[in-house]
């Protein structure tokens, strides 16, 4: 198992600038708004040649407030799990009260763990200097670091891959894993139902809309299986995305689609589903994203034996052409049906890999589609002579025929839905193609 570095240390230090400099990309969110990263964000990084999770946590303080809470709780969970921690202070603000706080806090760890005091923002000789005075927190010599720049950051990583334990070199099997990425409109339960999955108070969870900002990676494992289960930000109208961060919010969940397999995306079934809810299943399709629907919230719902039925029934009615997404209904707070969507989205995952041997697609479709010739307004003859399926993930249809450029668009569509029909892709976006022969 990869070690895990977390990086901790009060609001507003700098550690996201710390991990998107680590990780490579600009991943965590970066703002001058203090407290932005609330959840702990985890991804894979490297250096010299050695791998481990990286971890960002929500920043150390001493507020009240149910978020400042559950954040605080959020980081001394990261603490526990991680094998190295580093701890990030600003050299411009001096040591604080709750830096104080969190040294006494990591010192009765560092028999367990290996902690790396980092004072940040040392740009100059000037502020080297000042950074000696972080030696009275007790955590031995301070990496003068600063993490825009990049200044001082390969030295302090030499030392944490230099404490990793060294692993003998094994040769392990390439693994499939099922990317999904759980979206919706602001709190919807998002959260609550990658918690419920997970077993475990993985995400930060509150009644207030748009707790969650970062898009949050946490994986686990089903039936011998491996998942990554991507949270994200609520998905807001644009016309009402108003804030930076939320804007970057915004366009981090528009990437978590990008890179999932599957988007699990969660409706309120106190709210039914709204115009906002279509966009974000559109959103995700556009992106050639499986996709099926999440129900939550039906613990709350009154019920009699046709509910779930009539319910779909009102789903699918709004879905219209895209009534080929598998509907479920779930509660992330008793669990109930939680793991049948995971299931789903494995079907899902699955019929997206699906290759049709050409064989079988051309005696399948081809006499259906002699039986409802595709047609043209110019009133030239449309000849489809075989069919292929030219790639998966998602999977793309090729139909070679004679004056191919004059198939309508209507006639693309009922031939998804006679691959459909044949072939299932419950879920799947598929592309339909219409080539010169």
């Amino acid at each position: 198992m990869k070690p895990t570095v977390a990086i901790v240390g009060r609001p507003n230090v700098g550690k996201s600038t710390l991990f998107n400099r680590i990780v490579g990309k600009r991943h965590a969110i970066v703002d001058d708004q203090p407290g932005v990263t609330r959840d702990r964000n985890v991804l894979d990084a490297e250096w010299c040649g050695r791998s481990f999770l990286l971890v960002d946590t929500g920043g150390y303080t001493k507020e009240e407030d149910a978020i400042s809470r559950a954040v605080l709780s959020q980081a001394m969970l990261a603490i526990e799990e991680a094998d190295a921690i580093i701890f990030v202070c600003d050299v411009r603000a001096g040591i604080t009260d709750v830096d104080i706080e969190v040294a006494d806090l990591l010192r009765k760890k560092v028999a367990q763990k290996k902690v790396y005091l980092a004072v940040n923002k040392v740009d100059s000789d000037v502020l080297r200097a000042d950074a000696e005075a972080f030696r009275k927190l007790g955590l031995g010599e301070p990496y003068l670091i600063a993490g825009e720049q990049g200044l001082g950051v390969a030295e302090l990583l030499d030392d944490i891959v230099k404490s990793f334990p060294s692993l003998p070199e094994k040769e392990q099997s390439q693994i499939s894993v099922v990317k999904l990425a759980v979206v919706g409109r602001p709190n919807v339960g998002k959260s609550s139902f990658v918690n419920a999955v997970l077993g475990e108070e993985r995400q930060i969870v509150t009644q207030i809309a748009g707790t969650t900002r970062d898009s949050i990676d946490s994986a686990f494992k089903r039936n011998g299986q491996d998942f990554i289960l991507i949270d994200t930000a609520g998905l807001r109208k644009r016309a009402k995305v108003e804030e930076d961060v939320e804007f970057f919010s915004t366009t981090r969940t528009e990437k978590a689609l990008e890179r999932a397999d599957v988007a699990i995306v969660i409706i309120d079934a106190t709210q039914g589903i709204e115009k906002q809810d279509l966009r974000i299943i559109n959103m995700a399709l556009e992106r050639k994203c499986g996709a099926l629907i999440a129900i939550n919230k039906w613990d709350l719902i009154e019920k009699d034996a046709k509910t779930a039925e009539v319910f779909r029934e009102a789903v699918a009615a709004e879905l219209k052409s895209l009534s080929y997404l598998p509907v479920v209904t779930v509660s992330a707070v008793t669990k109930q049906r939680v793991f049948k969507a995971i299931d789903l989205a494995k079907e899902i995952w699955e019929a997206r890999r699906t290759r049709i041997e050409t064989s079988l697609l051309n005696r399948m479709l081809l006499p259906e589609i002699q039986r409802s010739p595709p047609w043209s307004k110019s009133g030239k003859e449309i000849k489809v002579k075989y069919i292929a399926q030219l790639a998966v993930e998602p999977p793309l249809f090729a139909f070679y025929a004679g004056n191919a450029k004059l198939v309508p668009e209507s006639y693309r569509k009922f031939v998804e839905r006679l691959i459909r029909e044949k072939f299932g892709f419950r879920g799947v976006p598929i592309e339909v193609q219409f080539r010169q022969k």
